[in-house]
């Protein structure tokens, strides 16, 4: 398959595209000459295998993936079984836990079954592969090779390793070869391009130095914006509950966007949607106005986003149920039933039937807010113990409605 030809009018949208979302470009006049070129490109997009868990903000690269998938380009989908093993110590205080083999395969089926809600997966424009192909069978000469390319002084100028010095705390050999062997990833897959966060240059920079000292041109780095959670603090974490994970239903995502604090508004809607830039614009100037402006533009956001992944019409059911409900103050009436197996249950434990996503400590704090009421009733203690009544409304968060469904069962509480 050929790389469509752009006339200079849609390469200038394509760099728009890119540009919306894009911090840095390391290459920059390299990337014009070979989208110009007429070459399909080889996108590396490369994972480790320790969580299968992607949300908005993975998602920004993406989309810019599947934006050069229209144009004909592949995303070399590249599952890092090998390098898991060892662990990436980016923004780690600390070495990480080695997986066994059996969950990195498990990781690594559910990684290319979330990646496909955003990215084209025929083989056209869809590539997998995994670093064990070159990696299972290096020998010890092999790796002393690769690790004469780089230098101690190299290595030790990421912000991690100097942080960790600094602090007093030991970093391990295997984890200074983490680099090393994420970059040579690069050369092997023979990537012309790569899209990551900022957290990543230092690695794919070490991309480019591989490539260009075994003789193959240098990857383009495109590093992208990173936001605030939803809480407007730290980036989106699982850990932390301030996410909108590509795995929420739609009304999940609707929900959790309509409760972003005012002032990320703007920035979640040129980041997250393709939204116009006058309607960006406009949000930030609903800041200032204050009022029914902000919420108009948060609904608009929400919609945006649950139209991308789901479509317009789930959009705009989503967004008629939010009015009704909380405009209009209605009780919902297409609440999901809960089953509940026990006549007793913990609040804690009813939280995380009804969130199975959360993690239970972001469980914990939306009972420690005030967050989860059943009936009228608000349940602000997490180990407090329920005998919920069949039919009851439970509330978790401002959108989480859920009836309670019980279920004769032997009398217990379940360990917290």
């Amino acid at each position: 398959m050929s790389a469509i030809q752009l006339s200079d009018d849609a390469a200038a949208h394509l760099f728009a595209d890119l540009a919306r979302t894009t911090d840095q470009v390391v290459g920059a006049s390299e990337l014009s000459a070979l989208l110009a070129g007429g070459r399909p490109l080889r996108v590396k997009y490369g994972v480790d295998c320790t969580a299968p868990f992607l949300h908005l903000g993975h998602a920004v690269n993406l989309w810019l993936m599947r934006r050069l998938q229209d144009a004909g380009h592949k995303v070399v989908f590249l599952l890092g079984d090998v390098t898991t093993q060892v662990g990436d110590p980016t923004g780690r205080s600390e070495s990480r836990p080695v997986l066994p083999p059996e969950e990195i395969e498990r990781n690594a089926a559910a990684f290319v079954e979330q990646v496909g809600l955003v990215l084209r997966t025929d083989p056209a424009v869809f590539e997998v592969r995994r670093n064990s192909e070159w990696y299972a069978g290096l020998t010890t000469t092999g790796m002393l090779e690769l690790l004469s390319h780089v230098t101690h002084a190299q290595l030790l100028a990421r912000d991690m390793f100097r942080r960790r010095i600094a602090a007093g705390r030991e970093i391990a050999m295997h984890e200074l070869c983490y680099p090393v062997l994420q970059g040579y990833d690069s050369y092997a897959v023979r990537s012309d391009l790569t899209i990551v966060g900022s957290d990543q240059l230092f690695n794919e920079m070490l991309g480019r130095h591989y490539q260009q000292r075994l003789g193959a041109p240098p990857q383009v780095v495109i590093t992208t914006k990173i936001t605030p959670g939803t809480d407007g603090r730290e980036k989106q974490s699982k850990s932390l509950g301030n996410y909108v994970a590509l795995t929420d239903p739609p009304r999940e995502k609707f929900g959790k966007l309509t409760r972003l604090p005012d002032t990320l508004t703007p920035e979640y809607l040129e980041v997250y949607t393709t939204l116009p830039d006058a309607m960006v614009e406009d949000a930030r100037q609903a800041l200032e106005r204050g009022g029914r402006a902000v919420r108009d533009a948060k609904l608009g956001l929400a919609h945006a986003v649950v139209a991308r992944y789901h479509g317009a019409e789930r959009a705009d059911e989503e967004r008629e149920w939010f009015l009704a409900t909380f405009s209009e103050r209605r009780e919902p009436t297409d609440v999901p039933d809960l089953v509940l197996t026990t006549p007793r249950v913990t609040v804690l434990d009813l939280v995380c039937r009804a969130r199975p996503s959360a993690s239970r400590s972001a469980a914990r704090r939306l009972v420690l807010e005030n967050a989860v009421r059943l009936g009228e009733r608000v349940l602000s203690d997490p180990d407090g113990v329920l005998e919920p009544v069949d039919g009851e409304l439970l509330r978790v968060g401002r959108r989480g409605f859920f009836r309670l469904r019980t279920a004769g069962a032997e009398t217990q509480v379940p360990e917290t």
